[in-house]
């Protein structure tokens, strides 16, 4: 179980509105003996993430959500619970972490929209 965060430290205001508290990208990589296996439970574990509700990018090497921390720990925790309910018989996760509980951290949209213009 994972304990309460600690409060913003004195003078700065909490992760404002529109602004995430963490931000994590993540990329599984199962292990199986077939390719199609591996996209398989990849694209499982995209679809779990999409479904929390959370504003979600998916990457062509990692994808890249938003929430709380709290709420990114049990992600990056289930991630591995469905690689192997997929049928891996191992698992390696790679994730790069922002946190910052006062201020929040830059969105996925801040980052990546200017890049992405139709």
């Amino acid at each position: 179980m994972l304990e309460k965060q600690p409060e913003p430290a004195a003078g700065r205001a909490a992760a404002s509105e529109g602004s995430p508290e963490a931000s994590l990208a993540i990329q599984v990589l199962p292990k199986t003996a077939s390719g199609d296996e591996v996209i398989r439970i990849v694209d499982a574990v995209i679809a779990y993430i999409k479904g929390t509700g959370l504003n979600t990018f998916v990457g062509p090497f990692e994808t890249t959500v938003e929430g709380s921390f709290d709420q990114l720990c049990e992600i990056a925790r289930e991630a591995q619970l469905i690689s192997i309910r997929e049928g891996a018989g191992a698992v390696s996760t790679y994730m790069k972490w922002a946190y910052n509980p006062g201020e929040g951290v830059w969105s996925i949209d801040k980052k990546v929209s200017k890049h992405h213009v139709p």
